[in-house]
């Protein structure tokens, strides 16, 4: 039976290595909502009657894509996906309920991270202006300070990952995504991981939690 798994936890947390350790492991698809409206951009969503006829409309004038959009992209991945690992949605209550509609889950993992050692994790993060290639400056530097490793583009600290930013963003998931985790606690599959230890120890502890729910 493919596994269907949905991964919860504030920015910062470890989601995305996670999720990507699952999807191999497990061999399911890695489905995000960012994923999902990139390859469903063109989409006709005129039907529900809002602002623009595609998401790409909302995304290139730099909005919030409405929910109704993204409930509608979510349930397509996954009813073409064999077995799944949802990250990055619901974010809301609203959404919870409607992905409650669309499929059943095996699992929910909860990566459990400090504020602190969040604010840490992203302030610290630089980007790869070429390739994308994530960093750290503490935990995971580079070889040379500044210069990506795979293809010696120019690392860059995100707009959004100075201090105040990244509280913010935290204050939001919060607000919006802790009362989401709170309506899981009492489902069968939930399981809060520390994600506080290394990498390697949060991957041992969600495969523990995985193959126990299977």
């Amino acid at each position: 039976m493919a596994a269907h798994v949905l991964i919860l936890g504030p920015p910062g947390a470890g989601k995305g290595t996670q999720s990507a350790n699952i999807a191999e492991t497990f061999d399911v698809e890695h489905v995000t909502t960012g994923d999902a409206l990139r390859a469903n951009k063109e989409m006709d969503i005129s039907e529900y009657d809002l602002e623009y006829d595609t998401p790409a409309g909302y995304m290139d004038a730099g909005d919030l894509v409405p929910d109704v959009v993204v409930n509608a992209m979510v349930e397509k991945a996954l009813s073409e996906a064999d077995g799944f690992v949802l990250d990055g949605y619901p974010r809301n209550l609203d959404q919870a309920e409607e992905l409650e509609g669309m499929t059943d889950l095996d699992v929910i993992l909860s990566l459990s991270v400090s504020t602190e050692e969040l604010v840490d994790r992203l302030t610290g993060r630089r980007v790869c202006s070429e390739c994308g290639t994530n960093f750290h400056v503490d935990f995971d530097p580079p070889e040379q300070e500044g210069v990506c490793d795979e293809c010696g583009g120019e690392l860059i600290q995100r707009e959004d990952d100075n201090e105040e930013s990244v509280r913010n963003r935290l204050d939001v998931f919060a607000d919006n995504t802790e009362p989401v985790i709170d309506h899981y606690r009492d489902h069968d599959g939930f399981v809060e991981i520390d994600g506080e230890q290394t990498p390697d120890e949060v991957w041992a502890d969600i495969e523990a939690a995985i193959e126990d729910r299977l």
